[in-house]
């Protein structure tokens, strides 16, 4: 630790009064640095109408398919909050297709190719994804409690955040999966292949992880209290933080693992680093002798506090800061209308070409379903459409950007008259 000196040594007094001056001044500069840091990121943040454009749909408001047998049928690429549960989808390709909030409960998708399709916030309980290839899938807080995706190829499979309580994933291929934060309690991994995943503090209680492949994972604060993970293979993975509390480590293998610390584990792994803490052991005590002392400490012939010169140059460097700060955000301020409009006009095109998916939606239900619905209210939800698209089109500033919100809310209330007759003539399900 550097040793501070005061510059005149015959003012002790004068010294501390600094001291104390400066304690105070430096916590009320520092909390006025904090503050302003603080405005100044939510500045940096989207609008409101950005986040509800991109907010999902009412699961199951969709196109209403549940329980056909879609194996043969031509999907289209929007199906989002469809009622697909117990569908027949075996060996269909839904590549890139959009099922956001889509309901897929107890539906078959055995050998189904989702490929970089999107399934953020479904309904998949129960599903059968077995030997389907889900590879870059997007599935974010997605609902697959029950799933079955045995043998399934989802490399690079997104499930941050999802829940696969339960779920079955034996010799499933996981690698560069992103399982950030995921639920997998109860879950069957025997045999997996979960190479290089991000499973920052995932939830793998009493699952099932026998003989899997977890080389160069990222498991940082991960919870396995109570897995099995005899004989599963941990090369080169990260566990800093990981809780191994009465989970099964017998013939695991560690090698080159790091912050391995097995404290309540059982079992006998192998090829434990050096610094490793194996089952059983106890951490060892740093000796008091060696113990560093801290700044702040009052020892003989030390000064309390810092000397004036480093007073003025913190105090220096933080008025600099805060002027850097202010004129970051009167720079902001200058910007903030040409930002806003371009997060106005993005929420309202969003908002467009949503409405343009629902029209497809309900045509493509009408097709399948071989029904038509009232000529003169399906007419203005188009010509809504069409309205809508040409007042984005001249829009100049966000109260322009209003005739594209009206438009489209017009073309609802009508598709809305349209599903009512349809349902009321037994036309939907």
């Amino acid at each position: 630790m550097r040793r501070f000196t005061p510059l005149s040594v015959a003012a002790p007094s004068l010294s501390r009064f600094v001291s104390r001056f400066v304690s105070r001044s430096l916590s009320r500069l520092l909390s006025l640095v904090l503050l302003a840091f603080v405005s100044l990121a939510f500045l940096t943040l989207p609008a409101t109408a950005a986040h509800a454009a991109s907010a999902p749909c009412k699961p199951g408001s969709g196109v209403k398919l549940r329980g056909k047998d879609l194996t043969s049928a031509t999907l289209p690429y929007s199906m989002r909050c469809a009622d697909l549960t117990g569908a027949k989808l075996d060996g269909v390709d839904l590549t890139a297709k959009d099922l956001t909030g889509a309901v897929l409960r107890k539906a078959s998708l055995k050998e189904a190719d989702l490929g970089q399709a999107r399934l953020d916030y479904a309904d998949l309980r129960g599903a059968d994804f077995s030997d389907a290839d889900l590879g870059q899938m997007q599935a974010k807080q997605a609902n697959l409690r029950g799933a079955i995706l045995a043998d399934a190829d989802a490399v690079q499979a997104e499930f941050p955040h999802s829940d696969l309580t339960g779920a079955v994933l034996t010799r499933a291929v996981l690698t560069q999966a992103n399982l950030t934060d995921a639920k997998l309690v109860d879950a069957d991994l025997k045999d997996a292949t979960l190479g290089q995943i991000k499973g920052r503090t995932a939830d793998f209680t009493r699952a099932k992880l026998g003989e899997a492949k977890l080389g160069q994972a990222h498991l940082e604060h991960a919870v396995l209290r109570d897995a099995d993970l005899s004989e599963a293979e941990f090369t080169q993975a990260d566990l800093d933080g990981a809780d191994f509390h009465g989970a099964n480590v017998d013939k695991a293998s560690f090698i080159q693992a790091d912050d391995v610390d097995l404290t309540g584990a059982t079992g006998t792994p192998k090829d434990l680093p050096d610094d490793a803490v194996a089952p059983g052991a106890v951490a060892e005590e740093e000796p008091a002798g060696d113990r560093t002392t801290t700044w702040g400490q009052d020892l003989p012939g030390r000064p309390k506090g810092p000397s004036p010169a480093l007073v003025l140059v913190i105090v220096s460097g933080l008025g600099l800061s805060l002027t850097l700060i202010l004129w970051g955000v009167a720079h902001r301020r200058r910007e903030r209308f040409v930002a806003e409009m371009a997060v106005a006009r993005h929420a309202a095109e969003e908002d467009v070409t949503r409405f343009g998916e629902e029209i497809d939606a309900l045509d493509f239900e009408m097709k399948i379903n071989q029904v038509s619905g009232p000529a003169h209210e399906w007419r203005a939800a188009l010509d809504a459409y069409e309205a809508a698209k040409q007042a984005l089109h001249v829009a100049q500033t966000p109260y322009d950007l209003q005739a594209a919100a009206v438009a489209v809310g017009r073309g609802r209330q009508a598709l809305h008259v349209v599903r009512s007759r349809l349902s009321a003539t037994g036309g939907t399900h």
